[in-house]
C-alpha cells in the first residue's frame, strides 16, 4: 500500500483535510496504476510534493486547501480525457510557475524540457483571458503555437477550466459570469474540436447554470419531472431492439439518456418551441463490439435492423462512418419515430469509435492503426499553423477568425472529380476556391454548385459538389475579406491586395522621380520617407501609391528645397486640384505625358481611379471624375443620386472625363429581370447570357413566387452599347416581362 507521501508537514486546520488531500492522490494513482511504468510513480510523487509545497499556504475560494485543485485536474485529465504520466505531472505542476516562486528552470532541472515546455504553455494560457483585446488575441495565438506543438497543453487547460466550472459557486457573481463567458465563447467549442463531448456538454451546461439560471433550472426540473416517464419510455424503445441485436449475435451495450440542458435550449431557441414540444430529448447509443475490419459493416447492420422496426427520418441520417469529423468522431446518427409519436435520435459506434468519442484526442494516440484519424487532427493542426504564420500583423481579429474557422462543425464537399474537401461551417464557393489552389480563388468569378450557378459568397452545405469557374480578368477585391472565413482565403486575399498596390506604387515611384529631377532632388530612400512623414503616411509604400493613383499630386515639391540629399518642407501649402481638360484619345497614341489627363479605356491601366459603388458606372454612361480626399478619383455617373450634391458643393475637385473604346476591360453591372415562371426558363436566360452572348456570369439568384420569377444578375460587360443590347434580346424571350439595370453592391 502507498505509504504516506512527506508532504503533509504544513499545518492544516483540520485531519479531515489531509485525509481529503490523501485520498485524491491515491485515487490518481488508482487510475494510472495500468499506464505505469518503472519510475513513474517517484516522479508523480515528486512533483505533488513539489505542488503541496509550493501551494501550502493557499487556499481556494471555498476556503478548501488549494492542492486539492490541481489533483483534481490530473484526475480530470486521468479519468475523463485518458492522459497518461506526464500529462498527470504537468496538471499538478500547472499553477505553481504562475502563483508561486517555482520557476520553469526548476521544472526543467527535476522533470526535464517536454514538460517543461509544456507547463509553460500552461502558463501562457491563463494570461490570455485577462488582459485587453489585443494582448488577449496575441496570447491566444501563442497558446495555440503550442497547442500545434503539443495539444497535451489544452487538454490540460481543458481540464483545469472544466473543474473551475464545477467549483464556481464560491466566487463573486461577476466573476462567475466572466469565467462562464469565456467557457462558452472559447472553451466548449475548443474541447467539442478536440472530440471530447462530454466536456463541452457539461461546461456548457455549468456555464448555463450561471448565465441563465431561470432557464437552467426550468429545464433541469422538467427533466427531473419526467425521469420516471422517460426511463419508462426508454426502457421500452429498446427491448425490441436488444432482441433483435441478441438474435443476432452482436455484443453490445445499448443505453439511454436524455440530451443535455444547453441542447435542450438550444433547440427551444432555434426551433421556436416549448420544453415539451423539443421532439428528441431522447438519445440512444448502440455500443457494438466489432473486430476492427468489420465495424462498418456491423454498424450499417444494427442501422438496418433500428429502421426495421421505426421509421427512420431521412434527412436526420448522419454518417460519420464514412467521413469521420476532423476530431475523429466515428458514428451513425440516425432519427427514428419510436412509441406514441416520439422522435428518438439512435447513435450507432462500436467499441473503439465510442472511446474517441469519449476521449478525443487522447484516445486517436491509442488506436495507431486509426491513421485517417491521426491524418485529420495533423491536417487541422496544420491549418492552424498556417494561420498562425500569416504575417499579419492585426490580431484583433484573430480569436473570432480562430473561432469560425478551426472550432466550428465542418461540412464536407466535393470537387467536380468527386474528391472530398473539408470546410468549417458558414464556407462560400470563395473559401472552396483558394482552397483549391491561390491561382483558381483569385480568378474565381462565380461557382456551379451542384450544376447550378451562384454568386462566389455562396455558402456551401455539406454534400455540395462544387465547380469554380474562373476569368483570367478577374482579380480579388477589399469586399472580398467579407465574402470567406477561412484564413487562407483571407491572407491570400490580402497579399493579393498588397501585391497589386506594389505594382500600382510603381508608377508612383515613376512620377515621383521625374517630379524630383525636375526640382534638382534626389530619388533617396531616405527623402521617399521624409516625404511620406510629411504627408503623414505610414510607409513609402503608401506615399507611391497614392503618388500613383493622383490623391497627391506633389504640388508641394516646388516649395522644397533640395541641400545634398535632404528635402525640407518650409510649411504646409492647401492643395488645389485643377480641372483637367477633357481628351478623347482614341484617334493617337498614348504617351507618358498623357498621364497628367484623366482619360479612360486604352489607358486605364496607367491612370488610377475606382468606379463610384453608389451609382457603378460603365463606359457609355454619362460621367464625371470627382477627386475624393480619401480614396483618390471616383468616377460617378452623372444621374448618380449624389451627383447634384457633388457638382453643387465641390465645383473645383469635377474632373471632366471622357470614354474611349476599348474591348479589353469589362465591368460589372447588374440585372433584375422578371418573368413567369416556366420550365426551362433559366435555362433560356443563361443559354442566350453565356452561349449565344458570351458574356461572363458573376453571380446569379433567382426567387420565384406564385408564378411569377425574379432574378437578380451580375453581368460583366465592356459597355452600356452592349448592356442595351443585352437588355434587349432578353425581352424577346418568351415570359420576360421586364428587364431592367440596377446596381450591384
Amino acid at each position: 500500500m502507498e505509504t504516506t507521501p512527506p508532504i503533509l508537514k504544513y499545518n492544516l486546520n483540520e485531519e479531515e483535510e489531509k485525509k481529503e488531500i490523501l485520498r485524491q492522490y491515491r485515487g490518481l494513482l488508482k487510475e494510472l496504476k495500468p499506464k505505469l511504468k518503472p519510475g513513474d510513480k517517484e516522479l508523480i510523487r515528486t512533483a505533488f510534493e513539489i505542488a503541496a509545497e509550493a501551494h501550502k499556504t493557499m487556499r481556494r475560494k471555498s476556503g478548501e486547501p488549494y492542492i486539492l485543485h490541481p489533483l483534481a485536474v490530473a484526475r480530470i485529465c486521468v479519468e475523463e480525457i485518458g492522459l497518461g504520466v506526464r500529462s498527470t505531472i504537468c496538471a499538478l505542476l500547472h499553477d505553481t510557475v504562475e502563483d508561486t516562486d517555482i520557476t520553469l528552470q526548476d521544472i526543467q532541472r527535476e522533470f526535464g524540457a517536454e514538460i517543461a515546455k509544456i507547463v509553460d504553455g500552461l502558463t501562457k494560457i491563463s494570461t490570455v483571458m485577462d488582459t485587453n483585446t489585443s494582448q488577449q488575441a496575441e496570447n491566444f495565438k501563442k497558446i495555440l503555437l503550442t497547442l500545434t506543438d503539443d495539444p497535451r497543453v489544452i487538454l490540460i487547460k481543458l481540464s483545469d477550466r472544466l473543474h473551475n466550472m464545477r467549483t464556481m459557486d464560491s466566487m463573486k457573481r461577476e466573476k462567475q459570469l466572466k469565467i462562464s463567458s469565456e467557457t462558452v465563447y472559447v472553451y466548449a467549442p475548443l474541447a467539442h474540436r478536440m472530440g471530447l463531448y462530454a466536456i463541452k456538454t457539461e461546461m456548457e451546461d455549468l456555464a448555463m447554470k450561471y448565465l441563465e439560471p431561470d432557464t437552467y433550472k426550468y429545464i433541469a426540473q422538467k427533466l427531473n419531472d419526467t425521469k420516471r416517464e422517460r426511463t419508462r419510455f426508454i426502457n421500452d424503445f429498446i427491448r425490441p431492439l436488444k432482441d433483435k441485436l441478441e438474435r443476432a449475435d452482436f455484443k453490445f451495450e445499448i443505453h439511454g439518456r436524455p440530451k443535455s440542458i444547453h441542447s435542450i435550449w438550444n433547440k427551444m431557441k432555434k426551433k421556436g418551441v416549448s420544453f415539451e414540444e423539443v421532439y428528441d430529448l431522447f438519445a440512444i447509443r448502440i455500443i457494438v463490439d466489432s473486430p476492427a475490419e468489420k465495424e462498418k459493416e456491423d454498424c450499417w447492420k444494427v442501422y438496418s435492423m433500428i429502421t426495421d422496426e421505426y421509421n427512420p427520418s431521412p434527412e436526420r441520417l448522419r454518417d460519420w462512418l464514412s467521413n469521420p469529423k476532423s476530431n475523429g468522431y466515428e458514428a451513425l446518427h440516425t432519427t427514428v419515430m419510436g412509441p406514441q409519436g416520439k422522435w428518438v435520435e439512435v447513435q450507432i459506434r462500436t467499441k473503439r469509435m465510442n472511446e474517441i468519442a469519449e476521449k478525443g484526442l487522447a484516445a486517436h494516440w491509442k488506436y495507431k492503426e486509426g491513421a485517417s484519424v491521426e491524418n485529420r487532427f495533423d491536417q487541422w493542426f496544420s491549418q492552424i499553423r498556417e494561420a498562425l504564420s500569416s504575417q499579419d500583423s492585426n490580431s484583433l481579429d484573430f480569436l473570432q477568425d480562430f473561432k469560425t474557422s478551426f472550432l466550428t462543425e465542418e461540412i464536407y464537399v466535393y470537387t467536380p472529380k468527386g474528391d472530398i474537401k473539408m470546410l468549417p461551417v458558414g464556407a462560400t464557393a470563395l473559401d472552396f476556391a483558394f482552397g483549391v489552389h491561390t491561382a483558381v480563388g483569385s480568378r474565381c468569378i462565380g461557382a456551379k454548385v451542384n450544376h447550378k450557378l451562384v454568386p462566389i459568397g455562396h455558402k456551401l452545405r455539406s454534400g455540395d459538389q462544387i465547380e469554380i469557374i474562373t476569368s483570367a480578368k478577374q482579380k480579388p477585391s477589399q469586399e472580398w475579406l467579407n465574402l470567406v472565413v477561412t484564413p487562407k482565403a483571407k491572407q491570400k486575399i490580402k497579399d493579393t491586395l498588397k501585391e497589386e498596390k506594389r505594382k500600382v506604387a510603381e508608377d508612383g515611384k515613376y512620377i515621383l522621380q521625374k517630379k524630383l529631377e525636375a526640382i534638382g532632388g534626389m530619388m533617396t530612400q531616405h527623402n521617399i520617407e521624409e516625404l511620406a512623414t510629411f504627408y503623414k503616411l505610414n510607409s513609402s509604400l503608401d506615399l507611391l501609391y497614392e503618388i500613383a493613383i493622383k490623391k497627391i499630386d506633389l504640388k508641394e515639391l516646388k516649395e522644397f528645397t533640395a541641400s545634398g540629399d535632404r528635402l525640407f518642407p518650409p510649411k504646409p501649402v492647401k492643395v488645389e486640384i485643377e480641372e483637367k481638360k477633357e481628351t478623347d484619345i482614341t484617334d493617337r497614341p498614348y504617351n507618358k505625358k498623357d498621364a497628367e489627363l484623366i482619360i479612360f479605356g486604352e489607358s486605364s491601366d496607367k491612370i488610377m481611379y475606382t468606379l463610384a459603388n453608389c451609382c457603378k458606372p460603365i463606359p457609355g454612361d454619362d460621367v464625371f471624375g470627382f477627386v475624393t480626399t480619401g480614396e483618390g478619383l471616383k468616377i460617378h455617373r452623372t444621374n448618380c443620386p449624389n451627383a447634384a450634391r457633388l457638382m453643387a458643393n465641390f465645383g473645383h475637385r469635377i474632373v471632366k472625363t471622357k470614354w474611349a473604346k476599348n474591348k479589353e476591360i469589362s465591368f460589372l453591372t447588374g440585372l433584375k429581370i422578371v418573368g413567369l415562371d416556366d420550365v426551362g426558363v433559366i435555362h433560356k436566360i443563361t443559354n442566350l447570357i453565356s452561349g449565344e452572348m458570351k458574356f461572363n456570369i458573376s453571380a446569379m439568384t433567382i426567387e420565384a413566387k406564385d408564378g411569377i420569377f425574379m432574378g437578380n444578375l451580375k453581368i460583366f460587360v465592356h459597355d452600356k452599347e452592349e448592356l442595351d443590347h443585352l437588355c434587349n434580346a432578353l425581352l424577346q424571350l418568351p415570359g420576360i416581362e421586364k428587364v431592367e439595370r440596377y446596381d450591384t453592391e
